[in-house]
């Protein structure tokens, strides 16, 4: 049985990208390799968004020819012109995201697929990378916006929706083979359906529109947590926190504010404004009193003035956010920001990094510690010695915090149990087992 190795690298889209392509190798006999030396040749998905993803890929790519040889790159590095041919120009082939096709036919290329295909060894959910008690269930493809410090839908193209049907009959198969939490994502959450106008497809006989409120609808009928990522604050967002609120889905939205000030947000080309954002975040508060917020947000960005960072403080100190990531503007190659006039120095910018975390932190650590003798339904994720490690509504795996329980016995990963939180730290919760 031909064999073949696999490097993933990037973000959680991604991470399906290459779910789907060890899938379909599964799906035609090849055998998946832990290691390059078994491996008949290697497949490396690159990420390429910001320096030192490139700089992770080519190292990978690197790493991959000098241990095996024959190597075939995938991923969003390579939308990126020639810089992979030009910087190993010995790999056997290269293509962009979200290329299963391009990407088998370079492995039938270089290593035959075997005659009788094994598609009964690969189950319904297909193989993925992820614990078997989680997976992601991207919904759609590339972008429609054209923010100035992003470089993704020259890599990834315009948002192209997947069909709903489809969709759902991943999740169910996804839920069928024991997992217990789905993550949605696309680049454009919000946007779904926006591409093909939000006509309706079918699921067990009965129609569904592409549309997020009812894609959430649907998904909330499984009997599984299903938590939204990358959610743009477009009006009808409103329409998913009484979902949230009857407990159909997780009471947990990942927006993406990046500033405050509407003029950085004009510069960066995003939608709606720091006044709207605080309304909308009061309203959802009030329609559903125990929901997450998490967001992301850039500082340094070219023009960002003094007075204008402070805005975005003040934001912070308004919005109350749960969690928050932060990154200090760097220019990516392709991206029209890197134009801007009034580039913020270096320095500046780690020191408002600096300053904007400090401030969240405090918030955070309010946060966290307002949970204190709360009762908690919380899904583990793994058993660490005597230490369950377990994840509430308000954790997203990898990016969020963890709750761990002490002592708790006979439980394993994909147990849902209730815990009472005894103490915090910066970021993570201890709790009590209360019951299974």
């Amino acid at each position: 049985m031909p064999k073949v190795g696999f490097v993933s690298l990037g973000c959680p889209k991604a991470l399906v990208d290459s779910e789907r392509i060890l899938t379909q190798l599964r799906a035609e006999g090849y055998a998946i390799s832990p290691d390059y030396a078994g491996a008949d040749l290697i497949v490396v998905n690159t990420c390429g968004f910001i320096d030192d993803a490139i700089e992770e890929s080519l190292d990978a790519i690197g790493e991959a020819l000098a241990e095996n040889g024959r190597v075939i790159v995938t991923g969003c590095l390579g939308a990126k012109g020639d810089i992979v041919k030009q910087t190993h120009p010995q790999v056997l082939a290269v293509t962009g995201p979200h290329a299963l096709e391009e990407v088998m036919q370079s492995v039938h290329a270089h290593l035959p697929k075997p005659h009788d295909p094994y598609t009964d060894l690969v189950p319904p959910a297909g193989i993925k990378l992820t614990p078997r008690h989680y997976a992601y269930l991207k919904i759609a493809e590339g972008c429609n916006h054209r923010c100035t410090f992003c470089i993704i839908p020259s890599m990834r193209g315009d948002l192209v929706s997947r069909d709903v049907g489809e969709v759902l009959q991943e999740a169910e198969n996804l839920v069928k083979s024991g997992v217990k939490e789905l993550l949605v994502i696309s680049q454009d959450t919000s946007a779904y359906g926006v591409d093909v106008k939000y006509r309706p497809g079918f699921w067990q006989g009965r129609p569904v529109k592409t549309r997020m409120v009812e894609l959430a609808q649907a998904l909330g009928g499984l009997g599984v947590w299903v938590r939204l990522h990358y959610v743009y604050p477009y009006p009808h967002v409103d329409e998913i926190i009484p979902l949230m609120a009857q407990g159909k889905i997780l009471p947990y939205l990942d927006v993406p504010f990046q500033h405050a000030s509407p003029r950085i947000l004009k510069l960066m080309k995003r939608p709606a404004n720091a006044e709207n954002n605080l309304a909308r975040i009061q309203g959802w508060r009030e329609a559903c009193p125990d929901i997450t917020l998490r967001s992301t947000f850039i500082v340094g960005f070219p023009g960002e003035t003094e007075p204008e960072f402070n805005e975005l403080l003040d934001f912070l100190r308004a919005a109350q956010l749960d969690r928050v990531g932060c990154f200090a503007y760097s220019p990516v190659d392709g991206a029209s920001a890197n134009a801007l006039p009034n580039a913020v120095p270096g320095e500046i910018r780690q020191e408002r990094l600096a300053r904007f975390m400090e401030v969240q932190a405090k918030i955070s650590a309010d946060k966290l510690q307002g949970k204190v003798g709360k009762t908690l339904s919380v899904l583990v994720d793994s058993i660490e010695g005597d230490t369950v490690v377990a994840r509430s509504s308000a954790d997203a795996p990898e990016i969020d915090g963890v709750v761990h329980i002490d002592g708790a016995e006979n439980l394993k990963p994909g147990d849902f149990c209730q815990v009472r939180v005894t103490r915090v730290s910066e970021h993570d919760l201890w709790a009590k087992i209360l019951s299974r």
